[in-house]
């Protein structure tokens, strides 16, 4: 019964009926749909699909004629596979501008993209960005398309109702209705920003990139996630909200292969039950102020370690990864202020957001020979590198920007992001410090290295 008199209410809000008139009174109230949301909404909603050449890799153990015999097998090199991927994207921009998540062109090379029409079309990847899991999309030889109105995602509040649109399983496009279930859900997926919005509108494999949309036709978010034990939907489904989107967005109109965003200057962690008891604070909330950067603009503002945030420019911080999502989504070049509880008393502080300066040239060494770290691009690490990468900022220590496939490094399990410590001992302070110490001939390599706050130690034979 509730759950009538809930969707009664829906369609007189629909209607623009007083909400008191909860039960139809006509066939007209009765027809009430969300097809005019549909109608607006439908036509910017594409489906992407991705694919990239993978190289056949020869067997070396197939270029012995007896196996080749037994096996009833031609030696050589296999032919090439041809790896897909498919999901949703929204267009944001008349002009051909899509968005869709990161992980749906992940290591794609080609991109083309359908529109509802059926009509299909090439897509250059303008920008890529793992932290959000969000990329950036421009169709190609096409103009005056129909765009979504971008919403504000901190507008939105628990109970409203929502649309998500997409192609779940490559069935087509399809259309499904829900509430907001919760806000600010963090420990979601792997990206960096975590403050997804919950919602129990249907979201199968293939929505990922689709749009979540208000009863008004605005986006709202980017339908990303699903907790789910058989693949298909619970009712659980996340989404990017769309202020995030912005930020991505505009930097891509910028021209910019990475996005800008502002620099914090800290390093943070939640505040814990313990913690709370500790402090004096009525429950575990916020984020913790850990440490800052020297001449960051998080101690420029004044923060001290054991200060608490609780908010940022009037929005309640729950914890340290709803704070990193909503600062990075403030404009550049302008003003926050934050509430800080510092030893029991409530302070104020104005902060300036800037972005991270790049203090040293990254100074590019692709590095090859016969030893474990052949194949890996490594550069020097300064502020602007480490929040490029979600590390810890810093101006000493080289950092892996990229690996590639099938060659010693790879083969050692070293991933973008790895910052190097150590090697044989010597610390690592420049790129060109790894290329010196490779140039020594070593038949074993002991490798420090560190990952996601880990310490990492290898020894490999070179």
């Amino acid at each position: 019964m509730h759950r009538f008199a809930g969707l009664c209410a829906a369609l007189a809000l629909l209607l623009m009926v007083p909400a008191e008139a909860q039960v139809p009174k006509s066939v007209a109230e009765m027809k009430a749909s969300f097809a005019p949301v549909v109608k607006r909404v439908a036509p910017a909603v594409v489906n992407v699909y991705a694919a990239r050449v993978q190289k056949g890799v020869r067997n070396p153990l197939l270029d012995d004629p007896f196996l080749q015999h037994f096996l009833g097998i031609e030696g050589g090199t296999p032919p090439d596979r041809i790896q897909r991927s498919q999901g949703s994207g929204v267009i944001i921009d008349g002009d051909g501008l899509v968005v869709t998540n990161q992980h749906v062109i992940e290591g794609m090379t080609e991109v083309k993209v359908a529109l509802s029409d059926k009509r299909e079309f090439d897509a250059d990847i303008v920008l890529r960005d793992p932290r959000s899991d969000l990329a950036i999309l421009r169709l190609k030889g096409i103009k005056g398309l129909p765009s979504v109105e971008l919403g504000n995602s901190d507008a939105i509040e628990v109970g409203d109702l929502v649309l998500a649109v997409g192609n779940p399983f490559g069935v087509g496009q399809t259309v499904t209705s829900g509430i907001v279930s919760a806000l600010s859900r963090t420990q979601i997926s792997g990206s960096d920003y975590q403050l997804f919005i919950q919602t129990d509108a249907a979201i199968n494999p293939g929505n990922s990139g689709g749009a979540l949309v208000d009863v008004e036709g605005r986006l709202i978010g980017i339908n990303t996630a699903i907790y789910s034990k058989s693949g298909g939907s619970n009712g659980i489904g996340f989404a990017i909200p769309v202020n995030m989107v912005k930020v991505v967005a505009a930097s891509a109109r910028e021209g910019s292969k990475t996005v800008r965003r502002p620099w914090f200057g800290a390093r943070l962690q939640p505040v814990t039950s313990d913690i709370a008891e500790s402090l004096g604070l009525e429950r575990p909330a916020g984020a913790l102020v850990v440490s800052t950067v020297d001449g960051g603009p998080a101690a420029a503002a004044g923060l001290k370690a054991g200060d608490v945030i609780l908010s940022l420019d009037d929005q309640a911080v729950e914890d340290a990864d709803g704070l990193d999502f909503r600062f990075a989504t403030k404009p550049l070049g302008t003003k926050v202020e934050l509430k800080v509880n510092r030893k029991g008393k409530l302070l104020a502080l104005p902060m300036n957001t800037v972005t991270a300066p790049e203090t040293r040239p990254r100074d590019l060494q692709n590095l090859v020979g016969n030893w474990p770290l052949a194949g890996a691009t490594i550069a020097n690490l300064s502020p602007a590198l480490a929040e490029e990468f979600g590390l810890e900022s810093g101006n000493d220590g080289v950092v892996v920007v990229a690996v590639n496939a099938n060659t010693p490094a790879d083969e050692l399990g070293l991933k973008k992001g790895d910052v190097l410590a150590s090697i044989d001992g010597n610390t690592v302070n420049s790129s060109k410090d790894v290329v010196s110490l490779q140039r020594t001939r070593q038949y074993y390599w002991t490798l420090v290295i560190k990952r996601n706050g880990e310490t990492l130690t290898s020894k490999v034979g070179g």
